[in-house]
């Protein structure tokens, strides 16, 4: 069987205090890019202290010892650079390009702010306030915005990490004192909890030299803390959800417990979800859109999660005129159908095709390669993952996805989110 590896070097080094540094060398970027994973995120949180992590992605710009509130990302885009950074359920990211010659003040803002952010009552009640209208404006207020909320409380238990989404409840964070925010920084905020990774034209040893000299005298905050993985089963007994909304059309989510990240039936599940319905020349889109005539649109997607469960989805907006029984009848037969015979060898062909195309260009970035070479390190524990992963989603046979389907994706071990438009009553 031919082999798909890519050849990105990657050079590591771990500090004395425990950061993780990988540098990628790249000598025709035109820029340095600086991408610092934190192993804490909204599955970190504590019942009754939820939406911490998504706060700290707005807190960690709010300024520390030597930076002022906002100056972090002004200093970046004074020199032509660019920052950001998100919050996910296993970590939160941050992120600098900037030119070879700034890499040092991009290291040493990132040092500023694991060493000495300033959490204080004001920064903190002025982020609240900004995560509040956050929510407001991208939840509250806007056609489908609870989807994630249902969705999660549909698939994981009350107490699993799992059970809430990244922007956590407004109501904890209006409850959390200055010390809950505080507590929560020294806890996770820490060198020996986050892996560093930097691609651009710069030599790999310049780069830790960089590193040391910027965050190696760091020190850790607090002890290791245990991360909660709490296993998830299979669905049993087809859990179900309908509510009504207001919205333009009826929205339907069949929803499967599927294995985390680094599992290596993931891939599997993965392919034969897109074999599903990735594309308009999937199977679904070809049956519920252009032959039936059930669905507007339909597509699927696993959640990537990392702490011994993920979830999957394949979702369909449901057509004026069409019932969500409809779509959800013809899905699982052709579930069974896909169980039963695999896919096709063109279908296989095409499924490849199409990850090498998104991968490769994914990769092409230095902005993503570093994000999935942090990616990788954190979940994974390997960052040469990015090499090898072409050639372990090129291995996967049709067997293997006809037989991850039978066991993941089976039509009894769904749940159902039925999202009811309510003229279509």
């Amino acid at each position: 069987m031919p082999h798909f590896d890519l050849d990105y070097q990657l050079t590591e080094a771990v500090l004395d205090n425990g950061l993780r540094v990988i540098v990628n060398r790249d000598p025709m970027a035109p820029a340095q890019a600086v991408n610092i994973w934190y192993q804490v995120g909204s599955a970190d949180e504590r019942a009754g202290a939820t939406g911490f992590a998504h706060l700290f992605e707005h807190l960690m710009f709010s300024g520390s010892r030597q930076v002022a509130s906002s100056e972090h990302l002004s200093s970046i885009e004074s020199i032509g650079g660019s920052a950001n950074a998100t919050t996910s359920f296993d970590r939160t990211n941050f992120f600098e390009t900037v030119p070879p010659g700034a890499l040092e003040l991009a290291l040493w803002l990132e040092a500023e702010r694991m060493e000495s952010l300033a959490v204080t009552e004001e920064n903190f009640a002025t982020q609240r306030e900004v995560v509040k209208e956050e929510k407001r404006q991208r939840y509250d207020n806007v056609p489908y915005g609870d989807q994630i909320e249902l969705l999660l409380g549909l698939n994981f238990p009350t107490g699993h990490p799992y059970d809430h989404p990244p922007i956590g409840s407004m109501a904890d964070l209006d409850a959390a004192s200055l010390d809950d925010a505080q507590d929560f920084y020294r806890r996770w905020y820490r060198p020996d909890n986050a892996v560093l990774s930097v691609c651009g034209p710069l030599p790999p040893k310049d780069v830790i030299e960089l590193a040391r000299r910027q965050l190696g005298a760091i020190e850790p905050k607090a002890p290791d803390q245990p991360r909660q993985a709490i296993p998830a089963r299979p669905h049993s007994g087809e859990p179900f959800s309908l509510v009504e909304r207001a919205v333009p059309s009826t929205l339907l989510h069949l929803c499967w417990r599927t294995p985390p990240f680094a599992d290596p039936a993931h891939l599997a599940v993965e392919q034969a979800l897109a074999i599903l319905a990735s594309g308009q020349a999937s199977r679904l889109p070809e049956l519920l859109e252009r032959r039936i005539g059930s669905a507007e649109s339909v597509g699927s997607g696993d959640f990537g999660l990392s702490r011994e469960v993920s979830l999957a989805t394949i979702t369909a907006r449901v057509r004026r005129g069409h019932r969500a029984e409809e779509i959800i009848d013809a899905t699982l037969t052709e579930l069974d159908r896909l169980a039963c015979a695999g896919p096709t060898a063109q279908e296989l062909a095409r499924a490849n095709a199409t990850f090498d195309r998104e991968w490769l260009g994914r990769l092409a970035s230095v902005e993503a390669r570093a994000d999935e070479i942090s990616s990788f390190a954190t979940l994974t524990g390997d960052p040469r993952e990015i090499n090898s992963l072409l050639s372990r989603v090129h291995a996967i046979t049709a067997d293997e996805i006809a037989q991850a389907t039978r066991d993941w994706l089976a039509p009894a071990a769904r749940a159902t989110l039925v999202y009811q438009a309510q003229e279509n009553r």
